[in-house]
């Protein structure tokens, strides 16, 4: 993946020459930071030197657009070096594991507190501040530096998504195999039986906010028209993989990485021409029928709907019916199908035939001796076997859809 980026337009009255302007406090989710856990990872992947240098050069910006071309290089900084570690290219920095997704979340964290804090000795209003912030989560999590490059005859051209941690205050621990996978897959070439393949990666946040402000289809709408294939990736049930057959334009409510809850239809542009339902168009059928790992595979065709001209809600295994209700997609109703039903929302509005869909990974789950957060620790080899094994079948079911004859 290619990480040129160009700065965003400087909104109005953003930055004019004056006093310092008085930094915001950590979000939720940043304050978490603080927490033993989150230091150990970052220690032990030597990526707890990011956000200190970042603060430190922050403090050394003159000026709004000199803030800017730091935020630019050093977000795309961080995102090429998890990429690089997870690939095994480069020094470790400590003896967490490569694949780890972690040190990417917590150091963009480290580095996104320290914006959000700094107190520049010109004025920066909140709008100007939240370019910047909005800037650096763009680019560290890879959203605008997808780039296929010329288009190689026989290659086909492959987008996949993962997802940040989640349930941090269930478990400070986890990891999101999803996330790992993005990590492990930006830039690689899978071999296929119809010959190669091409992947390019991003990774959204578990924000509700952050969805109905545009952050899918903004990193989303340039890639679509360019693709032979893309999967949205997010984890989701113990012990096996679903391919999910439909997605329903519907928020439930669970708390997200800042403690809010939102409950009510998936914001979108253009609300009256927004469908209840949007359907995978991936292979589902290849996808299940092929030995990729350990885990089983599902076509996973449950949904929860309000049937037109009833009230209450029901569970349809067959998927929805003429004129319901969404309540539930198969991958349920939190961002898991949020982003499936943007993406394939995406595809349709623009006219695409491109194959798109989710799919779920298992629960990436620590050993049977280390499942207590209050005792535990931040490794073990059963959790390692579990994420490598989860990332390798995930890359081979990408193999074996871009494989798959259209139609």
């Amino acid at each position: 993946m290619t990480c040129g980026t160009l700065l965003a337009p400087v909104p109005a009255q953003a930055a004019t020459a004056g006093a310092a302007t008085t930094g915001a406090p950590p979000t939720v989710e940043e304050q978490r930071l603080d927490l033993a856990v989150p230091q150990e990872i970052l220690r032990r992947s030597g990526f707890d030197a990011v956000a200190p240098e970042f603060a430190r050069e922050l403090r050394a910006a003159g000026s709004y657009r000199q803030a800017g071309r730091l935020v630019d290089r050093e977000g795309a900084r961080l995102w090429r070096r998890a990429v690089d570690r997870a690939q095994g290219r480069g020094p470790s920095g400590g003896d967490l594991s490569r694949d780890d997704d972690r040190p990417l979340y917590w150091a963009r964290l480290g580095m996104t507190r320290e914006l959000r804090g700094w107190e520049p000795g010109f004025a920066l209003d909140a709008r100007g501040r939240a370019a910047l912030l909005d800037r650096l989560e763009r680019t560290s999590r890879g959203q605008d530096s997808i780039d296929f490059g010329a288009r190689t005859k026989g290659v086909k051209r492959v987008l996949v998504t993962g997802f940040d941690p989640f349930t941090l205050d269930r478990d400070i621990r986890i990891s999101n195999p999803s996330g790992a996978t993005a990590l492990a897959l930006d830039g690689t070439v899978i071999r296929t039986a119809d010959g190669p393949a091409r992947v390019e990666t991003a990774v959204f946040p578990v924000r509700w906010d952050d969805f109905a402000a545009g952050t899918v289809e903004r990193a989303l709408r340039p890639v679509l028209p360019k693709v032979d294939l893309f999967t949205t990736v997010s984890q989701g049930r113990v012990g096996r993989i679903d391919v999910e057959r439909f997605n329903g334009a519907w928020r439930g409510g669970f708390p997200d990485n800042d403690d809010l809850s939102r409950t009510e239809t998936v914001p979108v542009s253009d609300p009256a021409s927004q469908p209840q339902w949007t359907a995978t168009t991936l292979p589902y059928r290849a996808i299940t029928a092929a030995d990729t790992g350990r885990f089983p595979v599902y076509d996973h065709t449950s949904v929860t709907e309000i049937p037109a001209g009833q009230s209450a809600p029901v569970v349809r295994e067959d998927g929805p019916t003429a004129g319901s209700t969404a309540r539930a997609g198969g991958g349920g109703d939190y961002l898991s199908n949020e982003i499936a039903y943007r993406a394939t929302l995406l595809r349709d509005r623009l006219g695409l035939k491109v194959p798109g869909g989710h799919v779920h990974t298992p629960v990436l789950e620590f050993g049977a001796g280390n499942t207590d957060p209050s005792t535990g620790t931040v490794t073990d080899p059963e959790f390692l076997r579990n994420r490598r094994d989860i990332v390798a079948q995930i890359r081979a079911i990408v193999g074996v859809a871009a494989a798959a004859p259209r139609g």
